[in-house]
């Protein structure tokens, strides 16, 4: 098992990974179309995203927390039962 104290980094990377696969798949069917070598050009775009993506959820994760908990009222306290 990997440490807690990694959980944003893992969270990034998973996060990232599916993103780009379904983004850069849908992207490389709209650019080419069910062509022959299709699986091979879309994981080429999908590795470059990735690369790409990875570090920028990065970066963006914690922004994107602040902005969220500017846009949400808190909930208000429920006494235990």
């Amino acid at each position: 098992m990997i440490p807690a104290r990694y959980s944003n980094i893992l969270f990034s990377l998973i996060l990232s990974g599916l993103m780009s696969f379904i983004v850069s798949g849908i992207a490389t069917f709209r650019a080419v179309g069910a062509v022959d070598g299709f699986v091979g050009l879309w994981f080429g775009a999908w590795l470059a995203a990735w690369l790409v993506a990875f570090p920028a959820v990065l970066v963006v994760a914690p922004v994107t927390r602040k902005i969220v908990g500017w846009l949400v009222k808190p909930e208000a306290h429920k006494p235990s039962t």
